[in-house]
């Protein structure tokens, strides 16, 4: 007897267990929550200790001294509970340093920066929504299409400046579409649109200039203006740029003399399409224009407003500050997002109500890295009311003390490899790993701007390759290229760029 729609009643039908699951890598929202319970458990078991702070609040070196624990367990859970809080609008106290939601003293959570990263993701979301940035860099391409060496370093030079000034990435996702039957019709292979694409972003996320979730989260969590360290980082941005750009133009080469020196091989079809042009040129309205022109002058003003210009062009690190010098910080910025985000609106004539909806959404696509950050902080909180970040601190001071300054920027951007795989989120792992970090500056002598440089270099490095950022993973299903290909493709040019990078923190140091 079979029953209506079903199986035959008394007998058991197979299941359909499907394909075997695959380990997905944690979100880093997940892996900061374990490492928040994590530090909270080490916490008991780390001594707490000290070090005397000058008058900047820094650290004084050969200070460290160890003291009594005060916090009790329901105050430690407490402080496990209120994490996520006190990362966000924590209060310090000025008399005991301990950190909390309803203390007095000064704002401890990252609410500044928080805001900022709401407030630029609108700004961008809003740009996008008119047309013209992926409009512009497709016009690129097209009047490019017939010199394909120029047409993949006009790309990338593009992709690396956007990155190394607002952390453009994900947003290449949406050009391989454009990207890939481009390169087929030049005679080049899928793996030269995954160049392009991941190696031209990333490089310039890795030499970020003013990115503001790389660069600014980490200089806000080192104490330092954002635009302290621009001269090292710009320089490393042309050179390394340059670096790259070449490497896949040579690459492109090779393999349009030669296909079958093709690292990824070609698909069906592929070969057939490089007789192949586009056929239409992408309109660039006027309305396209202004807004590209509007984008080019919020960034360049917010370079502008950042930058320390008498140390700047003096080298001197206490000149006076110029007149014309504004030595804005998050608050500023996140006001000049909001109302960029607002006039691009205007220009673009978007109206009310999906200007509205528009920047509500950009917000929201952006607050992941915001509650990440907040996440990190909350950490630093945690430690902080335990007392175990000075212990933490004079623990890795024992192993740096007695290296030279350029051997001391080097072993911080090695330790930080490690933790840019377990944590991709750049805003994350800065806010996490720079209250530690910044403060080795002083003992070792040099800026804490280097650090923050050598830092943001690791994760950069690291998120060309790892297996674990969307930006890798996603480029290579999209342009169906396997990912061991693409591993074997980049590893030359990632153990250039590691020495290269080395020697320009040994560079920062003895600058």
């Amino acid at each position: 007897m079979t029953a209506p729609g079903g199986p035959a009643v008394g007998t058991e039908e197979p299941r359909d267990e499907g394909p075997p699951r695959r380990f997905t890598f944690p979100s880093a929202l997940t892996v900061l929550a374990v490492v928040t319970v994590g530090v909270w458990l080490l916490a008991f078991l780390i001594p707490a200790g000290e070090y005397r702070r000058d008058e900047d609040g820094a650290p004084v070196e050969g200070t460290y001294h160890r003291v009594d624990g005060t916090q009790s367990f329901t105050d430690r859970l407490n402080d496990l509970f209120l994490a996520p809080v006190n990362g966000l609008y924590g209060i310090r106290d000025e008399r005991t340093g301990a950190v909390g939601p309803d203390l007095t003293g000064e704002l401890y959570g990252s609410a500044g920066v928080f805001l900022f990263v709401l407030a630029i993701g609108a700004f961008i979301t809003v740009v996008f929504a008119t047309g013209a940035l992926d409009r512009g860099i497709a016009r690129l391409a097209h009047r490019l299409r017939d010199r394909g060496a120029l047409l993949i370093a006009g790309v990338m030079v593009v992709f690396s400046l956007l990155g190394t000034v607002e952390g453009f990435a994900e947003e290449t996702l949406g050009f391989y579409g454009l990207l890939v039957p481009m390169m087929l019709a030049l005679g080049y292979d899928r793996m030269v649109a995954v160049g392009t694409a991941i190696l031209g972003a990333g490089i310039g996320v890795l030499c970020s200039t003013v990115n503001p979730f790389a660069t600014g989260v980490a200089s806000s969590a080192a104490g330092i203006s954002l635009g302290d360290g621009i001269a090292l980082r710009f320089l490393m941005w042309i050179v390394l740029t340059a670096v790259t750009v070449g490497y896949v133009v040579r690459y492109a080469r090779r393999v349009q003399r030669d296909p079958a020196r093709s690292v990824c091989g070609f698909l069906p079809g592929d070969r057939e399409q490089a007789a192949v042009r586009t056929a239409e040129e992408p309109e660039l309205t006027r309305l396209h224009r202004t807004v590209l022109v509007v984008l080019v002058l919020v960034f360049a003003f917010m370079i502008f407003s950042v930058v320390p210009w008498a140390s700047a062009l003096s080298g001197d690190a206490d000149a006076t500050p110029y007149s014309f010098e504004l030595g804005w910080s998050f608050p500023q910025l996140a006001a000049l997002f909001l109302c960029a985000a607002v006039l691009v609106g205007l220009v673009a004539r978007l109206g009310e109500q999906r200007l509205s909806a528009t920047i509500v959404q950009g917000a929201a696509d952006f607050i992941s890295p915001a509650l990440v950050i907040m996440l990190a902080r909350g950490v630093t909180v945690i430690m902080n009311n335990a007392k175990v970040t000075d212990t933490v601190l004079h623990a890795i001071e024992g192993v740096v003390r007695g290296t030279s300054s350029g051997v001391f920027a080097v072993i911080v951007f090695v330790v930080n490899l490690p933790l840019a795989f377990l944590i991709p989120s750049t805003s994350g792992h800065a806010t996490l790993a720079m209250p530690i970090l910044a403060p080795l500056a002083d003992f070792a002598g040099v800026s804490r701007s280097l650090v923050v440089t050598a830092w943001q270099a690791a994760s950069g490095w690291m998120n060309l390759w790892v297996p674990t950022t969307a930006v890798t993973i996603g480029g290579v299903a999209l342009a169906k290229v396997g990912y061991d290909k693409y591993l074997r493709f980049v590893w030359p040019l990632l153990a250039v760029l590691f020495v290269l990078i080395c020697g320009f923190l040994v560079l920062g140091a003895a600058w």
